[in-house]
């Protein structure tokens, strides 16, 4: 009995397999629109699917991000300066997609743009630090997904939204995670409406990397300025050696998160190229092996995780 069901499930991964490793013809001639080009992944997998030889059309929020993106890649790259929390910037660059692609319309969306900071506990923050991260995580990707829609129709080509292993399981307050909890949601959504139409949706939940978006530097500033703009009661309440701890709790997570950014632009270049693309990629051996299992879990067990692993307010019951 047990050789005949590890018969099933070798038989199972080996057809899994050959379809993934089957890939669309002519990526030559396809164009790809990536969001939040200026470092961290979407700037690796502009650089990664042009000496793939697909066309790249790159968004950068500066121009300095954009030039140094040009010196790294082939004449076939293109840039644009795009925001995704402004309208008119969103408008403008799909108007310059329509002008580049032409009739051949848009094979991929990558969604991949995004900020974290600031992140505390809740009650530290205010409804413009959940709206700073909400505009570019979510409503820019919804925005900028429905002004590119049609020409990703048109291609029956791919849509690639960039959520996180926190997209599962909230750990930390603010904005974050709820954002990425909005990208599943969408892109859910967004995959069965577009199937009748030969759209694919691809989600992918990245653990923990080495990029801008998660700079140590840049939390510790940020936590400070939260923590110094809190009243007198509720620094009493949480506590210095909480603000410490907290601190340290996330300078560890920073030193074992993984500088190897391909196994998440893998993800996304399988996505963009193969014929029978996941439906969700998680990328990173801590997402594979610790936050996916941890978002199967009851909620008890989750709290209970929490409860012993987070820094304990001042006057904590």
């Amino acid at each position: 009995m047990l050789l005949y069901l590890a018969a099933l499930v070798g038989l199972y991964y080996l057809v899994r397999w050959y379809r993934e490793s089957q890939v669309v013809s002519h990526l030559h001639d396809k164009y790809v629109f990536i969001t939040g080009c200026d470092s961290g992944f979407g700037n690796q997998l502009a650089r990664q699917l042009d000496m793939r030889g697909l066309r790249v059309l790159a968004a950068c929020l500066t121009e300095e991000g954009a030039e140094q993106l040009r010196k790294r890649t082939s004449e076939r790259l293109e840039t644009v300066i795009l925001d995704v929390t402004q309208t008119e910037s969103i408008t403008a660059a799909a108007e310059w997609v329509k002008e580049r692609v032409g009739d051949k319309g848009l094979w991929g969306l990558v969604n991949n743009a995004g900020i974290a900071f600031p992140s505390a506990p809740n009650e530290w923050l205010s409804k413009q630090d959940f709206m700073n991260i909400l505009n570019v995580n979510l409503v820019g990707v919804i925005e900028v997904t429905l002004s590119l829609m049609p020409l990703v129709r048109k291609t029956q080509g791919r849509v690639v939204n960039v959520s996180s292993v926190l997209g599962r399981v909230s750990l930390c307050g603010g904005g974050y995670c709820i954002s990425k909890h909005g990208v599943e949601s969408f892109s859910d959504s967004l995959r069965r409406e577009l199937s009748y139409f030969g759209v694919k949706v691809a989600i992918i939940e990245p653990g923990s990397f080495k990029t801008n978006t998660i700079s140590n530097e840049r939390f510790i500033l940020s936590l400070q300025k939260l923590w110094n703009q809190l009243s007198t009661e509720v620094k009493e309440i949480y506590g210095e050696k909480f603000l410490d701890t907290y601190r340290k709790s996330f300078k560890l997570t920073a030193q074992r998160s993984t500088p190897d950014l391909f196994l998440v632009t893998d993800c996304m270049e399988h996505a963009l190229t193969a014929c029978h693309p996941r439906t969700r990629y998680s990328a990173g051996w801590d997402a594979k092996l610790f936050y996916l299992p941890l978002s199967y879990m009851p909620s008890f067990l989750v709290d209970a995780f929490m409860y012993w692993s987070s820094p304990k307010p001042a006057k904590a019951l």
